[in-house]
């Protein structure tokens, strides 16, 4: 995207996959003979507007990442690096090695590989206009919220509920102070941080496609979408 508005992509991609009883990196299962990671990395090496990757893995398998890099020829990613014990951990990892003319971070799971362009685009350009935005989609489900004794405390409006999803993009410096200020918080996500520091983040439409994979049942799903993008000629558009 050029200097002034140089934009790195972070892609934390250092879970184990216990909750999916794997005996590999969840990130290294393979969707239609090509593993998750690579299908998330191909997207963002793609998008004209992302100028460089950070790819943050478990730290035992760094070099196994380092050669999928090169055998996929992603020349984006500048760096594999090692992950932390916690999702949090890996990001600050990987904000610590961002350069001083990045003017964007966009941080993106690792294992959602069916992010699409336009949705990118979309974040990238919200966030330039405000200096944080996420992506999200309405919530399909009515939604309750249950007490401890598995009794309904109340319905929500479903009207204003909506699932968050990544990319999340900021202003380097805004997410690099968030982190450096809320080092004992534990959040969900990265959008969350930011809010402690007051700061209004915009909320832009993504797609239902963008699934992250943590069950064994999202593997199904994934598979079926792989299958629809083949057919539809692009796992990217």
């Amino acid at each position: 995207m050029g200097l002034n508005n140089k934009i790195t992509a972070l892609v934390p991609a250092a879970g184990s996959g216990l909750r999916m009883n794997l005996k590999s990196l969840k990130s290294l299962v393979l969707v239609k003979d090509k593993p998750i990671i690579m299908h998330t990395l191909e997207v963002l090496h793609s998008h004209p507007l992302i100028d460089e990757i950070v790819l943050i893995f478990n730290k035992e398998e760094l070099e196994t990442a380092r050669g999928l890099v090169k055998e996929y020829n992603l020349t984006k990613v500048s760096r594999v690096i090692g992950g932390g014990a916690t999702r949090k951990e890996s990001v600050r990892n990987g904000l610590e090695v961002v350069d001083t003319k990045t003017k964007f971070v966009l941080i993106h799971d690792g294992v959602r590989p069916f992010v699409d362009h336009a949705s990118i685009t979309r974040v990238v350009e919200a966030a330039i206009d405000s200096g944080a935005a996420i992506l999200g989609v309405p919530v399909k489900s009515t939604i309750k919220r249950v007490g401890p004794h598995q009794e309904i405390d109340a319905t929500l409006k479903r009207d204003q509920l909506w699932e968050i999803q990544t990319p999340q993009v900021f202003e380097r410096e805004l997410i690099q102070k968030a982190y450096l200020r809320a080092a004992k918080h534990a959040v969900p996500d990265d959008a969350a941080l930011v809010e402690l520091m007051g700061k209004k983040i915009k909320v832009v439409l993504g797609s239902y496609f963008n699934i992250k994979i943590t069950t064994q049942e999202d593997l199904v799903f994934a598979d079926a979408i792989a299958s629809i993008r083949a057919k539809e000629g692009s796992k990217v558009q």
